[in-house]
């Protein structure tokens, strides 16, 4: 028989056609739960009809991976408004140049962390 293209024919095919009534809380309520496990509605209570759990694996970072970004953020934060500050060739004055200075030792620091961290 002549390939006619298109998509190809799944092993398993899901023909069968099963209704739920619900109420209208409950139907936002499963739409929302099957949203933030990134599945369908059919797949999220087809699988907890059938596994009566969702395995999603948690994605926490390391705290020191927390503060860490924290910590480039705050120095993210400072260097942008030190630079929008000579953009407009404004003098930085002893503050500021204090806290460029204090900035760079911090980013040092941070960049050893993260090595240290990785190894």
């Amino acid at each position: 028989m002549r390939n006619k293209g298109g998509r190809p024919k799944k092993a398993v095919k899901k023909d069968q056609l099963l209704g739920v009534k619900c109420s209208l809380l409950e139907r936002r309520a499963i739409e929302a739960k099957a949203r933030s496990a990134n599945l369908s509605v059919s797949e999220y209570l087809r699988t907890m009809g059938i596994d009566g759990k969702i395995d999603r694996p948690e994605r926490t970072l390391p705290r020191e991976v927390l503060k860490i970004t924290g910590t480039l953020n705050h120095l993210a934060a400072n260097i942008n408004q030190i630079a929008h500050k000579r953009n407009r060739h404004d003098e930085l004055n002893a503050l500021e140049r204090a806290t460029l200075q204090h900035d760079s030792t911090v980013l040092r620091q941070l960049a050893k962390d993260i090595k240290s961290y990785l190894q």
